[in-house]
Order: C-alpha cells, then sequence, then structure tokens
C-alpha cells in the first residue's frame, strides 16, 4: 500500500514507491530500474492510492513495472484515468440505497451497505443507537440524500452523538440549499459530497475551523508537537490547540492512530484539500508552511545532534514517520530562492536518515534540486556540503566497483585520500559542533577503510576500523558500529584470517540495531558463510547464503549475476564460487540446505548464524569461534588449496601466504593468482616476495617443491620434523 497523497512531486513518485516496499539500494541505480528489478520474480498487488496529482508519473511507473513483472498486479485509486493499454476501468460507485419506491419497513439493514455504514459509525459515537421501525425511515432519507457515498455517510453519521436521526435529516435538508450556487453541471453527488464537508465545516467552532485550516499543511500522519507547530496564529493559541485537535477526532475530521505507544492524527486526502482551499482563503498559506518547514527542520536538527548515540532505531522510525511531511517541506523550499537555503539546512541535517535507510538516490535527487542551486563561492564556503559530496562519491565509486567486472589495480596513493577526506569531516563538523564532529570523523573513516578493502589494500583499513570501533563503543552508537565491524571482518576475511573474520561477523549480529536490519544482517552472514565454507561446513556455507541471498532480494539488493559473481571482488561474492568446490555433498542436499536458509526470517537466520558450529564434514570438529586467528584447519583453504599450517606457521606464512605458496605450486603466474583469490596484481606480487623472503628462497620453484613435501608429509600424519 502506497499512500501517494502526500507526494506532490512527479519525479518523487519512484522513491516513495521503493520507499514504502523498504528497499534500500547503495548502488546508483535510478529508483525505477530498483523498483522493477526488485519486483520481477515477485506476486503481489501493489496499491497506489490517489494517483490523479502525479498520474502521468503512476502511468509510466506501472507501465514498466507491468511489463517486467508478470506476477505483479497494480490497483490504482484516481479521479481520472491512466490511458493505459493494460488498464481496466473500475468506477467505484457509491453503496447502494433503498430506492424511493421501496417502503421503510422493507428496507433490510443487512441488505444495503450503505444503512450499515450509518450504522457501524453512528454506534462508535453513541453505543445505545440502532435502527429501529420509528427511525428507519429518517435513516433511509439521509443515506438516499447523501447518495450513498461513504465519506458523506461517515460525516452524517458522527453527528449522532449530539442530534437526533430526524435532527440530523432536518439540516441536511437545510443545507442542500445551499447549493443553487453550485454549478449545475457538476455531477448532483459531487455537490452533495462538497455540501457535506461545508456543513461539517460549519458544524466546527471557529478555532476548530482554524485548526482545521493550518492542519492541512501536514502530509500524511503527523503528532500533537506538529500540530502544535503550526497551528497557533490569530484566533487560536498554542495552549489551545488540544483541545481544537480532540475536536476535530471528535468529529471525525481528524483519524486517531496508535503508532508505537504514540498518538498520530491522519486527514482524509478530501478533507485536507478542503482544509487547503480554506487556509488559501485565509490568505495565510504561505506563513503557515513556513511554519511547517521550521519545524520539521527543527526536528532534523535536532535529531542529527541525537544520531551519534543509543536512540538511533527509535529515531529512525520517528523520521520514517515523518517522511511525507519532510518531502513536502523540501518541496516548499523550492517555491522561492528565499527558501533555497533553508533547503540546504534540511537537506544537510538529513544525511544520516537517507544513509541509514539506503536511500541514496533520494539524498541524489535533493543534492540535484537543492543542493546544486548554491554558488560556487557558497559550496566552496559550506565544508558540510562538500563533506556530504564526497561521501557520496566515495560510496557510489566503491559500489560501481563491486558491480564492474575486475577491480581497480592497487594504487598506493588510495589510502593518501584519508587526510583530505578527514579534514573535510573536521571542517565540516566544526560549522555543526558537538558529537556531530565525532559522528563525520568516524563515518569518513570507515568509508575509506571499506574502500580501501575493496581497492586490495585491506591492512591499512584495520588501523582506522579500530579507532573507528573504540569511539563508537564509547557512544554506545550501533549503525556506524555495524559498518565497522563488517568491514573489519572483510579486511581480516581479504588477509587470510578467517578465524578474526568470524568474530568480527558474529559481533556485528549481536548489536540490537543489526538485529532489526535485514541489510546489515546479510552482511554479516555472507561473511560467515565464507568461513564456514572455508572450514569444510558446506551444509552451514549453503545454508547462510540462501539466508543472505533471500534478505539481499528482499532489501532490493542487485541480483546475482553469474558473469559479475566469477568477477566481483568481495568475498562474499568468492564464496559463492568456491562454495561448491568445498561441498562434498550431493547437489539436491546442497539445494535443500540452500532453499532452508531461503525460508528463514530474519530473527531464525542470526540465531542460527550465532549458533555453535557443528562438526566438519571431515568428521572433526570445527575450530571455536574466538580461536587462534591463524587456527584455520589444514587440507584445503578457501581456494581449494593444500596447505599444512605447522610447517607454514613455523616458516612465518600467514593463511592467505599459504594460499598464495598453493597457488604458486600449481604453477599460476601473479596475474593468475589475482584473479583466482579476486585481489589486485599488486597485492598478488608482494604476497609473492614476502614468501620468498621468510622461506628464504630465490624462485618460485622452490617454492612449489616446498608446498609439494609438505602436503605430502600432512597426508602420512607424521609431524613434519620426522620427514
Amino acid at each position: 500500500m502506497v499512500s501517494l497523497a502526500g507526494v506532490q512531486s512527479s519525479a518523487l513518485i519512484p522513491h516513495a514507491v521503493v520507499d514504502s516496499l523498504d528497499i534500500h539500494d547503495e548502488t546508483g541505480r535510478p529508483p525505477e530500474d530498483v523498483l522493477v528489478e526488485h519486483l520481477r520474480s515477485r506476486q503481489l498487488l501493489l496499491v497506489l492510492d490517489n494517483c490523479e496529482h502525479v498520474l502521468g508519473a503512476c502511468a509510466l511507473l506501472i507501465r514498466d513495472i507491468l511489463s517486467a513483472a508478470e506476477g505483479v498486479r497494480v490497483l490504482a485509486t484516481s479521479r481520472h484515468r491512466l490511458r493505459l493499454t493494460e488498464e481496466h476501468l473500475l468506477a467505484v460507485e457509491p453503496l447502494p440505497t433503498p430506492a424511493r419506491e421501496t417502503p421503510a419497513h422493507a428496507a433490510d439493514t443487512s441488505r444495503f451497505p450503505a444503512l450499515q455504514l450509518f450504522a457501524d459509525r453512528a454506534t462508535a459515537v453513541a453505543p445505545d443507537f440502532e435502527i429501529t421501525d420509528e427511525n428507519r425511515a429518517a435513516v433511509v432519507r439521509v443515506c438516499r440524500r447523501l447518495d450513498g457515498l461513504p465519506l458523506a455517510i461517515e460525516l452524517a453519521a458522527v453527528r449522532l452523538h449530539a442530534l437526533g436521526v430526524e435532527q440530523l435529516d432536518e439540516r441536511l435538508d437545510d443545507q442542500f440549499r445551499l447549493l443553487t450556487a453550485g454549478s449545475p453541471a457538476a455531477p448532483r453527488r459531487h455537490q452533495t459530497l462538497r455540501s457535506a464537508v461545508d456543513w461539517s465545516f460549519d458544524l466546527c467552532t471557529p478555532r476548530e475551523q482554524l485548526a482545521w485550516a493550518r492542519l492541512s499543511v501536514l502530509v500524511d500522519s503527523f503528532d500533537l508537537c506538529a500540530a502544535e507547530s503550526v497551528c497557533p496564529g490569530a484566533g487560536l493559541d498554542r495552549s489551545e490547540v488540544l483541545d481544537s485537535v480532540a475536536g476535530l477526532v471528535e468529529k471525525s475530521i481528524l483519524a486517531r492512530e496508535n503508532a508505537g505507544g504514540t498518538v498520530r492524527y491522519r486527514m482524509l486526502a478530501l478533507v485536507r484539500e478542503y482544509g487547503q482551499q480554506r487556509l488559501k482563503l485565509l490568505g495565510e498559506n504561505v506563513a503557515v508552511q513556513r511554519l511547517h518547514r521550521d519545524h520539521f527542520l527543527r526536528l532534523a536538527e535536532v535529531f542529527e545532534r541525537q544520531w551519534f548515540g543509543p536512540g538511533q532505531s527509535a529515531i529512525v522510525a520517528r523520521l520514517r514517520a515523518e517522511r511525507g511531511n519532510l518531502r513536502a517541506a523540501l518541496e516548499f523550499c523550492l517555491t522561492s530562492p528565499d527558501e533555497i537555503g533553508y533547503g540546504r539546512q534540511l537537506m544537510r541535517a538529513l544525511w544520516f536518515y537517507w544513509s541509514e535507510r539506503g536511500a541514496l538516490a533520494e539524498m541524489r535527487h535533493w543534492w540535484r534540486r537543492i543542493g546544486l542551486q548554491e554558488s560556487r563561492k557558497a559550496i566552496s564556503a559550506a565544508a558540510k556540503s562538500v563533506w556530504l559530496a564526497g561521501l557520496l562519491s566515495v560510496i557510489h565509486s566503491r559500489s560501481a566497483a563491486v558491480l564492474q567486472s575486475g577491480i581497480p589495480p592497487r594504487q598506493e596513493p588510495a589510502s593518501e585520500g584519508t587526510p583530505a577526506f578527514d579534514s573535510l569531516a573536521v571542517v565540516a563538523a566544526r560549522e555543526d559542533g558537538g558529537e556531530r564532529e565525532l559522528c563525520f570523523h568516524v563515518l569518513s573513516r570507515v568509508e575509506i577503510a571499506c574502500t580501501l578493502v575493496f581497492r586490495g589494500v585491506p591492512e591499512h583499513a584495520l588501523p582506522l576500523c579500530e579507532e573507528a570501533l573504540a569511539v563508537c563503543e564509547a557512544y554506545s552508537e550501533q549503525w556506524v558500529r555495524s559498518y565497522v565491524l563488517c568491514t573489519l571482518a572483510t579486511a581480516h576475511w581479504a588477509l587470510g584470517d578467517h578465524q578474526r573474520a568470524a568474530r568480527y561477523a558474529r559481533q556485528c549480529l549481536r548489536l540490537d540495531y543489526v538485529s532489526q536490519e535485514p541489510r546489515a544482517v546479510g552482511r554479516a552472514v555472507e561473511l560467515l558463510a565464507a568461513v564456514a565454507t572455508a572450514q569444510g561446513e558446506a551444509e552451514r556455507a549453503a545454508v547462510l547464503r540462501g539466508a543472505a541471498h533471500h534478505m539481499r532480494r528482499d532489501v532490493g539488493g542487485e541480483p546475482v549475476d553469474r558473469h559479475r559473481e566469477e568477477q566481483s571482488v568481495g568475498p562474499e561474492q568468492r564464496d559463492e564460487r568456491t562454495a561448491d568446490q568445498a561441498l562434498d555433498a550431493p547437489v539436491r542436499d546442497r539445494g535443500r540446505a540452500y532453499r532452508s536458509g531461503q525460508e528463514k526470517s530474519l530473527q531464525e537466520t542470526i540465531e542460527y548464524a550465532l549458533c555453535a558450529l557443528p562438526e566438519s564434514a571431515n568428521g572433526r570438529p570445527a575450530p571455536a569461534p574466538g580461536g587462534r586467528p591463524d587456527a584455520v584447519p589444514s587440507g584445503r583453504t578457501a581456494s581449494g588449496i593444500p596447505t599444512v599450517l605447522s610447517s607454514a606457521s613455523e616458516a612465518g606464512l600467514t593463511p592467505r601466504e599459504c594460499e598464495v605458496a598453493g597457488l604458486i605450486a600449481q604453477g599460476l603466474t601473479n596475474r593468475q593468482i589475482a584473479e583466482t583469490l579476486v585481489i589486485s596484481r599488486r597485492t598478488a606480487e608482494g604476497h609473492v616476495e614476502r614468501i620468498l623472503g621468510k622461506l628464504g628462497f630465490t624462485t618460485r620453484s622452490q617454492v612449489a617443491v616446498w608446498v609439494s613435501e609438505r602436503t605430502r608429509v600432512s597426508g602420512s600424519g607424521k609431524p613434519p620434523e620426522q620427514r
């Protein structure tokens, strides 16, 4: 269900649908492409409510979805046709009411939905109400005169808390006399509906009328704090807002909702539209929209200051509930050059929300429309704007690297970007002050560390991550910490330290924030699947891989592509390729384990990933989590390379160097080693040079002989010293 009533810009339609489906994407793809790919193999009903004000954008999006996703059906509500060839028009007729020739005593309530609705709504405000032989004729007259329109019936029935049915019927007659000023070309039921809303407005107190008009600037749902920010003004003090809101709830102008222990309010689209017309008549629309903008700017800035701390889940939930109002505030800032500065402030304050949600496409959308309207001089003076641009560039370039074939060659200057990006973070933080300085600084280092891992220099990422982790723990922060832990796990995996990689991945899964965040769970679980494969735990690896891929698909991740998969740079994708080599079980067993993982819920996946490792495929107990970093079982590594770590550790080789030595023994060149281990060629060359130095050799053939002897001795079960 996607409510579009509060989305005023056609460009935001795909963003709104992606957001409602809880899809996350950091790859820089257009939101339309992300949405279509997400829906391509699914079966669901997508409801787009209130399309008439963005009809063209809705039609184009629906056309693209239907052409690509055979299992998707779209139900679009609108006052106008979409004019698509695939469209089947279903006119929503008024609720059936008794015909005029039907005697009142024959108007059985169960046969006429209009009467049923009237009775239901009337009972809600007058519990002792019921349709009887005495009042049936009056109820039938009211429903007929309202043409069976549900909204009109609801607005009329709620009056029974103060009126009898006969009085209601009489007042409705009086109200109809006001219709003479209406257009004779308009359908009668539209005039009746307008009349019903006019009547409801007239029955409100003057303060309630002002509140109705001013509250119409609020989009979707809102809380009392927002109401108290936009309502005060001439004729309505702040202290009177609560009573006015309560009165509008009693009159069914506002619907009351419970949201996680707090109360929020909502207007139906037609009621809100009516309020906006009244606001224009008052000449207050721009002034009240500024109050609306100021309120949500303050809210965003407060949450940004509080973000680097323990309350992140609550902050995200609150901002997610306000996303319609935040978009409306940003749209208002585009209406005048005088408002652009406020728009930039709001956009900058919301950077953490868009980043946490994986909504970088929407961040770029507002950056193009608001951020780039700054002059060059203003941009150079606003370090935070430059830092945000840099953050987007880093994330986008890293995502692009993952999706491209191969990885960029190692470049030593890559680590030199750290001071420059860090300095931007420091300057930006000084502009804002407080704990935001820590947030900018830490996040910058994590993004750089993550990029260094994917650039093939994971050893440079470790000190950055360890420093960031200490700061996150000191402030009980969990969002950035989840990225730090996954980056540490990925870096250690890339260095061949699988045990430490698993330890950091499990630490990530134990964070309260991560337990509700599928993307973070998916990253950690894919790493644990890679470790399980390296340890010969075939079934466990398949289960974890299935669960991780299911979560990635559910949150809109890039679908697995076999060609890209063979060329990808991350350990998660490398595990995808090597698992088939390590699994000894029949293909059907692997498939069953994989499907078992796909069927697990988020919590079931976390529990499975954190449980003790079972015995390995060769019958030996798998190493316990938290053991020695180099305690990788002998036999075969994740690349299927034979190793004997007892001799290797005596020689001072790391687990990664053991893998490289095994590949040298197979006759692979440095380029082939880099392709096999999915590292840069320069990194492979560095490993070879260190192996030769540690072993005291000068040729690769000497390494091959050394590996062959130790593999043969290991297979005989004799210790190396008895060779």
